[in-house]
């Protein structure tokens, strides 16, 4: 895993790929901190963080597009595949490489609490606990790039779906109240996630009977749900669009509380999408 990490690393940074997040990052920082720190007065430096983090869906799709789908589209995959490593060190690797990538920038931005407390009162409590919640949330949506990268040779079209993945994020609690919170709209909802979950078993153990085993046992449970206690299912969609929602959950660091249930959250999300994508290069080097 070291020898992937390092190689990464220095791939992001013999390109302009790293100079351009750690420019991106640095320069939407310096923006906010003038704007609301040094232009309107604000000792809040959590709010630079707040408003700073749509960035993550120009930076993330940058720092991963190439991760895995230039791999791919230059064959250097078979080298990946052919190593006597588990394929789960070298996917660490290469998400390590990008984490580290994307904490260079971070940790000059965090200096910015630092030289604001010469002009005026800085709760570094609040100001650095939004800063581990900014740094967690982005760990997460990069495991979400790299995963993407990983289903296309395609540079292009892996930044573009990472972009449209963490759109859909942003928004995604903003549509709830476009959405019905009867039980019949959360059992379809909860069908069409169904269908999914047995479409990516489908697609990762190429198993029919599984898949179809996996559909028809979630679905059975779903109608029981809906015939014999309905008002379980009522509401369930627009509270589980609130809930997935990553943007959101920074709010809680942002208003002064270390919410841990949120750490979890991202590291609970960073590890999924690494595991799927740990999944989806197996299935390659098997096939």
């Amino acid at each position: 895993m070291g020898a992937i990490y390092e190689r990464e690393v220095k791939s992001y940074f013999n390109t302009m790929t790293g100079y351009l997040v750690c420019a991106f990052l640095l320069m939407f920082a310096g923006v906010y901190v003038m704007a609301y720190n040094l232009n309107y007065g604000y000792p809040n430096f959590e709010y630079v963080l707040q408003g700073m983090s749509f960035i993550f869906m120009i930076v993330v799709p940058i720092l991963t597009m190439r991760s895995v789908a230039e791999e791919r589209r230059q064959k250097t995959d078979q080298l990946l595949y052919a190593l006597p490593v588990p394929m789960t060190r070298i996917v660490l690797g290469k998400y390590f490489a990008m984490v580290t990538v994307f904490l260079l920038p971070t940790a000059l931005i965090a200096l910015y609490p630092l030289l604001l407390s010469s002009f005026g009162t800085v709760s570094f409590i609040t100001a650095y606990g939004s800063l581990v919640g900014f740094i967690f949330m982005g760990a997460a949506f990069i495991a979400v790039g790299l995963f993407i990268s990983s289903l296309t040779e395609n540079q292009a079209i892996a930044a573009v779906l990472c972009f449209l993945a963490l759109l859909v994020n942003y928004f995604l609690t903003s549509t709830t109240e476009f959405v019905s919170e009867s039980s019949t709209a959360s059992f379809v909802a909860v069908t069409v996630i169904i269908v999914l979950i047995a479409l990516l078993l489908r697609v990762m153990t190429k198993n029919t009977f599984v898949s179809v085993v996996t559909f028809l046992a979630l679905e059975v449970a779903n109608v029981i749900v809906l015939a014999f206690s309905p008002d379980t299912l009522s509401g369930l969609l627009t509270t589980a669009m609130e809930k997935l929602s990553l943007f959101d959950r920074f709010d809680n660091f942002v208003g002064g509380v270390f919410d841990i249930t949120s750490l979890v959250f991202y590291l609970v999300t960073a590890g999924v999408f690494l595991f799927f994508t740990v999944q989806s290069l197996e299935k390659r080097r098997w096939s």
